[in-house]
């Protein structure tokens, strides 16, 4: 069965998606997430250019041929566009596998390990009472694990609060919390470290006293801090019992991660900016780290994530996929057919994409008792609308770039 078409389709159905379509010589279509925010046009540009005129004529079965021709062939290896490129492909070629076989994917990864995948949803406020409203609002969707963030007194804007300047598409709407701006040039935030850790205990503090201690606590530092703060945080967030602290300090240092680790006994995250396994080597090995972040669509696809997953299950690191509106349907359709079949699966972000981005994508899987389940149909469960999609073209949009206080830039 070979490739005969592979189409580049870039749309905007509330914010930008990148989704490789995957049609073989009889007919089968598979698709992939090639979606890198704010970079979007990269990703399209790489698979157009260089990748499409590679698979025609190829075996669309030999999906780890294929991904190791892409991988080392192009000798430069690794790094964000390359590996959501190679994802596209990968989870694509998944994709027509597993509807040839007649078969749901995760029948294909060894079948089912749990009934459902355990989600986190992202609850936020600007303040605490807000931040209760939206606590509450999870939990009667059914939630069972929650991300927490807060504004910060004195601060306009912080990562992760849906009501925040930051927060706006570009005509003044949102859903849920989209931080990439439709503007020509990035928003501009900014920080104030000292602030943020004097404020936070206090925050999980009344999460606590307000919700009780059954609901799983999540937050993310987003690598704003240094490593005797992330240190910091962590030892000072113990009370609480938090189900993970995210990303601490900038990923690029793993050696900050050892300093973490001996002075605090908060589980970590990291890992959502990583797109290899050799990222990982160092971290993993080590046991610095308990679960892993990268998603499918930015760290090569399924194949790569699962060799990722295998190796981690080795020294019982658990899986905890990025899984942002930016990761289109495709992709956390795919994370979730392979959370089903993963042993050491921890848990998956699950931010509800718009009513827009489903309707384009038409998704199968369904949230229920405080997880996701795979659709049964064969294949990713994905329903591409074609038409639909034309009808909303790619606007420029930008993440935000952060700043101290004093105007020195900062990790956003």
């Amino acid at each position: 069965m070979l490739i005969e078409r592979a189409d580049v389709i870039v749309t905007s159905p509330g914010r930008n998606f990148v989704t490789l379509k995957i049609t073989t010589d009889d007919g089968v279509v598979g698709y992939g997430d090639g979606t890198l925010n704010g970079r979007e046009l990269a990703v399209a540009s790489y698979l157009t250019d260089h990748v499409v005129p590679l698979l025609i004529g190829r075996d669309a079965h030999a999906i780890e041929d294929t991904w190791q021709y892409l991988y080392r062939g192009a000798y430069w290896r690794r790094g964000p566009v390359t590996m959501a490129a190679i994802a596209a492909v990968d989870t694509a070629l998944w994709d027509i596998k597993a509807k040839v076989a007649g078969l749901p994917l995760y029948q294909l990864l060894g079948g089912a390990s749990r009934e459902r995948c355990l989600v986190y949803g992202h609850a936020s406020g600007k303040d605490i009472p807000e931040l209760f409203d939206s606590v509450r609002q999870h939990l009667e969707e059914g939630f069972r694990a929650i991300r927490i963030q807060t504004g910060v007194p004195g601060l306009d804007s912080v990562y992760g609060v849906a009501s925040s300047a930051a927060a706006s598409i570009g005509d003044d709407t949102r859903y849920d919390y989209e931080p990439a701006r439709r503007s020509a040039l990035p928003a501009e935030e900014n920080w104030d470290t000292r602030a943020y850790l004097r404020h936070v205990p206090s925050v999980f503090e009344a999460v606590r006293g307000e919700f009780g201690e059954d609901i799983a606590l999540l937050h993310d530092a987003h690598h704003r801090l240094t490593p005797i703060q992330a240190a910091k945080l962590g030892k000072s967030l113990e009370p609480y019992d938090l189900f993970w602290l995210e990303d601490v300090t900038p990923a690029e240092n793993q050696e900050a991660l050892r300093w973490v680790r001996h002075h605090t006994t908060t589980p970590l995250a990291i890992g959502e900016v990583f797109n290899s396994v050799w990222d990982y080597q160092h971290l993993i090995r080590e046991q610095l780290i308990d679960y892993v972040r990268s998603p499918i669509t930015h760290a090569g696809g399924i194949s790569s994530v699962r060799r990722i997953m295998d190796y981690a299950a080795m020294y019982q690191v658990k899986s905890g996929m990025h899984g942002p509106t930016d990761v289109s349907p495709v992709g956390l359709a795919a994370a979730v057919h392979l959370g089903t079949a993963l042993h050491n699966f921890g848990i998956q972000e699950y931010m509800v994409h718009s009513e827009q981005t489903r309707a384009v994508f038409g998704p199968t899987y369904e949230f229920a008792g405080g997880g996701l389940r795979p659709g049964e149909e064969p294949g990713l469960g994905i329903h591409f609308d074609e038409e639909l999609a034309a009808q909303h073209p790619y606007e420029r949009a930008y993440l935000p770039v952060n700043r101290l206080q004093d105007g020195t830039v900062h990790d956003w």
